[in-house]
């Protein structure tokens, strides 16, 4: 039972460890910060995802980058088609409700949510950051 609570409090006790090794030190804890990548059909729905990011205070900026092409399989069928990417700034603590949240709004079925953790950055740009996205 220890060995369970252990593992079920790691991303706590982890989270808490960065937050610690920061105030100490001053410096910046790789992935503390997240850049999560999401794909949108078209601008309104990226804008309309975008907006609701940043009402639930799930990021601190959000970028919406302009048509690309994507190739991808669906249901073993090839498809081709265009689609708005937004770059999402955030705490890496959270990317799993930004993850449910996107997915419960998103017209896709199976909507893109990939994050990538921020190794290193501005110091300024990435306490702006932690500035402006609450703690869990």
């Amino acid at each position: 039972q220890v060995l369970t609570l252990l593992v079920l409090m790691y991303p706590l006790l982890q989270g808490l460890a960065v937050q610690l090794h920061s105030a100490v030190t001053g410096s910046y804890m790789p992935g503390t910060h997240s850049i999560a990548l999401i794909a949108c059909l078209n601008e309104r729905v990226a804008r309309d995802i975008a907006r609701a990011i940043m009402d639930k205070k799930l990021a601190a900026y959000v970028n919406i980058l302009p048509k690309s092409s994507a190739l991808y399989f669906w249901k073993g069928e090839l498809e081709e088609s265009t689609e708005i990417l937004l770059l999402v700034k955030t705490r890496t603590s959270k990317i799993g409700e930004l993850s449910n949240y996107v997915r419960s709004i998103h017209p896709f079925e199976i909507p893109e949510i990939i994050s990538l953790p921020i190794d290193q950055g501005n110091p300024l740009y990435l306490q702006w950051i932690a500035e402006n996205v609450p703690r869990d």
